[in-house]
């Protein structure tokens, strides 16, 4: 009785198996041809060659030099994966490259043209349209409007440059070879720019560049044909009258997304931006450090019917009533008192975080001349002032900045001096004396200098003359004789 199993492989079938295990193997590697695009895993990194699998029976290897970055350093590392060219296979070796290089044949040229695979050249001399290029070995066209993605404005610039380009147009056995670099260009911007749309979502914080200004918003390029809008009540907290007073073209900002929507036109994506958003509200980072009483500089931002609008604070604006703008004289159009722009000086009246609302005064910033007033004047006291203005029930006469009496119609027409101060004009010194002061109600009550005296009426009668005595009654019959 045999020790085998019954389904044991013979040794025979053993060998047809391997056989069949190695040629199944090396089908992966029977339709790779020169100029196949493939994609691979780094798996070793030698000194100078970095060797990749890509799925190949042979593993495939490209020079070091190849993959270094602008920087000249070597950005990857095993298990990163590549996409490269088959620039020669054989049974023992597959060369791996970014493009065909080199001095190469017609063959290579065609492999290169059909299966557009870049090969490098480089910039000879400028010539009638754009630039004569060494490709392998030939010359090759490059229109001036193909050696770049951008504008060329320097042609000169590009002479004595090595680039990668595609062979657009290969007759006459290779002896009319025309070639792009801005499609090669173009392709890496565009698989850039979907792995960086990829990465964007709303609420994600970019960095970019000011690429124009408009009255209504910046645009900012956040990368390379891409660009989004901030919006002009977007550009800060503060109140921005137009984007050139915070930002100027080719700025750096950095800027959160606030919205992605597709645009009108086919693959049109709308991106808004926000650059305030960055920093926090200062309605709740910052407002809530005033308090009522506080006295605090602010500027004048715009002027309005009812009165002035001051930000005490990047993003916070407060409110001064056209009624709170002065206590020493009277106030009908705000712009009589500020301008936009002006720094002024102001008390918190009031804070209502939730209305998002600050209302201020100026006048109280500047001191109310009423807060003393009974210590500055007294009944009985005399002063001056100017007349304010004239109304049958009486005079209205300015006594200090902000502080106005009231000399009443009852007053004047007791006082000897009547007819004088009905001839008074708006503007004209008079005298007084105070009579009565009542700081709470804000009222003064003026009489005329001399009043005192108009209701005892003898006062104003011709005097008599005294008496002269006995003696004197005696000289005055003396001197009667004598006439």
């Amino acid at each position: 009785m045999s020790d085998n199993f019954e389904n044991e492989p013979t040794e025979d079938e053993e060998e047809s198996f391997a056989d069949l295990f190695e040629s199944f193997d090396g089908d992966t590697s029977e339709d790779l041809q020169v100029g196949d695009r493939v994609k691979g895993e780094i798996i070793a990194i030698g000194m100078d060659t970095v060797f990749v699998n890509t799925g190949a029976k042979i593993d495939g290897a490209v020079d070091k030099v190849e993959l270094l970055d602008d920087n000249g350093e070597f950005p990857y590392g095993i298990g990163d994966l590549l996409e490269l060219y088959v620039v020669a296979f054989d049974e023992n070796e597959m060369r791996l490259s970014r493009a065909f290089t080199g001095v190469g044949g017609l063959n290579l040229l065609q492999d290169a043209h059909k299966g557009r695979v870049p090969v490098e050249g480089k910039v000879k001399e400028l010539c009638k349209g754009g630039f004569n290029v060494t490709v392998m070995g030939r010359r090759a066209f490059c229109p001036v409007s193909q050696i770049d993605a951008a504008y060329v404005e320097s042609p000169e610039d590009y002479v004595g440059q090595t680039f990668l380009f595609l062979i657009t147009r290969l007759e006459e056995n290779g002896r009319n070879i025309v070639i792009s670099r801005r499609r090669l260009l173009e392709e890496a911007q565009e698989k850039a720019k979907k792995a960086f749309l990829d990465t964007l979502a709303v609420g994600s914080v970019a960095s970019g560049r000011v690429a124009n200004l408009m009255p209504y918003g910046a645009f900012v390029e956040l990368f390379p044909g891409i660009e989004g809008m901030v919006h002009i009540s977007e550009l800060g907290w503060s109140r921005v009258e137009t984007p050139e007073d915070v930002l100027k073209k080719g700025d750096p900002v950095t800027v959160k997304i606030i919205g992605m929507e597709e645009g009108k036109k086919p693959g049109q994506l709308k991106i808004a931006l926000s650059i305030k958003q960055i920093s926090g509200d200062p309605w709740e980072t910052e407002a809530p450090k005033f308090r009522a009483g506080e006295q605090v500089k602010g500027k004048v931002t715009r002027l309005t019917g009812f009165g002035a609008f001051v930000e005490i604070a990047p993003g916070i604006e407060g409110l001064v009533h056209i009624s709170e703008m002065s206590y020493t004289r009277r106030v009908a159009r705000p712009e009589d008192v500020v301008a936009p722009g002006e720094i002024v000086t102001v008390t918190i009246k009031d804070v209502n975080l939730e209305s998002r609302r600050i209302s201020l005064s100026l006048r109280d910033a500047e001191g109310d001349p009423w807060s003393d007033i009974e210590e500055k004047y007294t009944p009985g006291q005399p002063a001056g002032g100017t007349v304010e203005k004239k109304e049958k029930f009486g005079v209205f006469i300015t006594i200090a900045p902000g502080v106005t009496g009231l000399m009443p119609r009852s007053k004047i027409s007791q006082s000897a001096q009547a007819a004088e101060i009905d001839r008074l004009k708006v503007g004209d010194p008079i005298s007084f004396v105070i009579e009565e002061v009542h700081a709470d109600t804000r009222r003064i009550t003026l009489a005329p200098t001399g009043g005192e005296e108009t209701s005892d009426w003898k006062a104003y009668s011709k005097p008599q003359p005294a008496a002269l005595g006995s003696l004197g009654e005696k000289l005055k019959e003396a001197m009667k004789s004598l006439k």
